[in-house]
């Protein structure tokens, strides 16, 4: 069992134009559809997809769309009621591919739901093979969420505590590695951005055009002790390490993955369960 954490689901709205975007313009949309998502949902859709037991973890009441929407979808979920409605993301896309984002902060959530958010997850986690914690965090949510959760886990789960996967960006993501080896995750999957900021130095742009360099920034959080780094690069594809051998390619850059993608790579990843919590000092 595969169980994914969604602090900030979303439902995302596609609109289709029949025209470029341009500032200011009227554009008429040819098409529209509405997803639930959040980067935890599409983990486990998408491991759903594969035949593997999984379980979506999120805030949301009974009646919002988003929930009824998973529902629809026969996406197994358990939810913590809140009063606010989700955020929404809108995508809207040209004629010629290119897509223009627009994403909703999400609700508050108070110190009171965090807590029985994270009991929520003790529950459906214990005995599970991974818990994945992934997406952005809603604004009132301190940004050492995921790495208090981590602990608080290890700590009252013990030996049924799952192997613990990050995929987020941003201060969650360095905060990870700003606390005890109790707080490190087993894994974490950033883009090039995402571990170009984690390692300080460097950029998106150059971390794509050479897997080298990608290797040697990826050392920087093997050597926290970490038990492995899934990375997607872009152009030069997807690469994974561990503690005890270098980062190496393993998905070619016309891999499905690349292409809309590193949530897919992961939830592919996960079920072989490649790394373990047992390399960490």
């Amino acid at each position: 069992m595969i169980v994914t954490l969604t602090v900030n689901p979303a439902l995302d709205k596609t609109i289709e134009l029949g025209e470029p975007l341009s500032h200011g313009a009227v554009r008429r949309a040819t098409a529209s559809h509405v997803q639930a998502a959040g980067k935890g949902v599409n983990v486990s859709r998408a491991i759903a997809a594969a035949g593997v037991p999984t379980l979506a973890v999120l805030p949301g009441a009974s009646t919002d769309p988003l929930i009824t929407a998973l529902s629809s979808d026969k996406l197994a979920h358990r939810t913590l009621s809140i009063t606010e409605p989700p955020r929404t993301n809108i995508t809207l896309t040209d004629p010629d591919g290119t897509t223009t984002k627009i994403n909703e902060p999400g609700p508050a959530l108070t110190a009171q739901q965090l807590a029985e958010l994270g009991g929520l997850v003790a529950e459906e986690a214990a005995g599970a093979d991974w818990l994945v914690l992934a997406g952005s965090l809603p604004p009132s949510v301190p940004a050492d969420f995921y790495a208090q959760l981590t602990a608080q886990l290890r700590t009252s789960l013990g030996g049924k505590c799952p192997k613990i996967a990050v995929d987020t960006s941003g201060a969650p993501l360095t905060e990870l590695f700003a606390h005890s080896a109790q707080h490190i995750p087993d894994l974490i999957k950033p883009n090039a951005e995402e571990l170009a900021e984690l390692v300080g130095s460097f950029d998106e742009a150059a971390l794509e055009g050479s897997i080298e360099l990608a290797t040697d920034c990826a050392k920087k959080p093997l050597e926290t002790g970490i038990g492995a780094v899934l990375a997607t690069l872009g152009a030069q594809g997807a690469a994974a390490g561990h503690q005890a051998g270098r980062l190496a390619r393993i998905a070619h850059p016309d891999h499905p993955a690349q292409h809309g993608g590193g949530r897919r790579f992961l939830a592919g990843w996960l079920p072989a369960g490649r790394c373990c919590r047992g390399q960490r000092p």
